[in-house]
């Protein structure tokens, strides 16, 4: 089953190193959540991760501090590269037999109107167990978004189909992730399990796998309410 973590953020910009730290901790946390998905040979071996670049083959790269700050600085070379739109990483590894792992994210710079984004796409085995709120809240403690998600097609379809959902508003999946200011204005009344994470930030379990119908409401229900406004524009700050 495929299933996709995201966190969105607005204009916060950060050097290379700070960039590599959230990095390293995020690979850190994942491999910790997830040790059947990690790459084959061990999770911290020199190319244990793919790095997917614009142009040409993936190249191994070491899941280590260093490696990671070595590879920002390169794309921080790139002819188009500007420190505006923020410095781009995409990572993939397979694991196990049935696991497959990207990670991609957009971090570090001042954009008016594009979000800074992490995203985890994870391919997991049919019927095995995958903490999804627990890398969502590994997102959520590593680079501080202003909001978050647990989705796949069929809750990305039925949020399009029958909330009005765009692509790039504030939005909720199974699991959902809200900033300070966000989750003040989460009702008393919605029916989701909460988990205050360092910050003030709020993690909400919505519903299971399958039980689109429930998100559907959750995010209405929030979006009423203004905690799923989207940011300002032009965006002035990383959060709401």
């Amino acid at each position: 089953m495929r299933r996709v973590v995201r966190g969105f953020w607005g204009p916060r910009p950060e050097p290379a190193e700070a960039l590599a730290g959230r990095w390293k901790r995020t690979l850190d946390g994942l491999t910790e959540l997830l040790p059947e998905a990690a790459p084959t040979g061990g999770a911290a071996g020199a190319g244990a991760w793919q790095q997917v670049h614009g142009s040409g083959p993936a190249t191994g790269l070491a899941a280590d501090e260093g490696a990671l700050l070595d590879a920002l600085r390169e794309a921080q070379t790139a002819q188009d590269w500007s420190d505006l739109t923020g410095t781009a990483l995409r990572l993939v590894h397979t694991g196990g037999p049935g696991w497959q792992t990207e990670i991609s994210g957009l971090a570090g710079g001042a954009p008016e109107f594009l979000l800074q984004s992490l995203v985890v796409t994870l391919h997991a085995p049919d019927g095995a167990e995958v903490p999804e709120a627990g890398i969502l809240a590994v997102l959520a403690r590593v680079w501080e978004p202003d909001f978050g998600d647990v989705s796949d097609n069929d809750v990305l379809d039925a949020l399009e189909d029958d909330a009005g959902f765009s692509v790039g508003d504030p939005v909720v999946g199974r699991a959902g992730y809200l900033s300070p200011r966000r989750a003040a204005l989460v009702p008393d009344s919605l029916k989701a399990a909460r988990e205050e994470l360092p910050g003030g930030g709020v993690l909400l379990r919505i519903a299971d796998p399958g039980a689109s119908e429930e998100v559907v409401t959750a995010y209405e229900r929030l979006r009423e309410v203004g905690a799923l406004d989207p940011l300002p524009r032009p965006m002035d700050r990383a959060v709401l």
